[in-house]
């Protein structure tokens, strides 16, 4: 468990400021294709201050997927990027999507 939490750590830290990327993208970018549910509750466990940018990963059809108060926080951080943020946590993967390192 502690080399996918690592490698899972390794690719959310480089998602570049301004972009975001998928569970199912560093899952897949950190060797563990069809692990993105595993990513989200690996995001989730993170302690509050982690200087992990937990706020730049959401689901795959481009939305946040907090609720409440952790919606709104996760809201915050991205449009703190200058990323377009809808106020129901929608973001566009098509301009917005990280894509890996080739």
């Amino acid at each position: 468990m502690d080399d996918f939490c690592n490698q899972i750590y390794s690719q959310v830290y480089q998602i570049p400021f301004g972009l975001v990327s998928t569970y199912g993208d560093i899952a897949k970018f950190a060797g563990f294709p069809g692990y993105a549910r595993h990513v989200g509750r690996l995001m989730a466990t993170l302690p509050e201050g982690s200087k992990i940018p937990w706020h730049r990963v959401i689901n795959s059809q481009g939305r946040i997927s907090l609720k409440d108060d952790a919606l709104l926080r996760q809201i915050a951080a991205l449009r703190a990027e200058n990323i377009v943020v809808s106020d129901t946590g929608r973001i566009s993967l098509r301009y917005y999507r990280w894509q890996g390192h080739s």
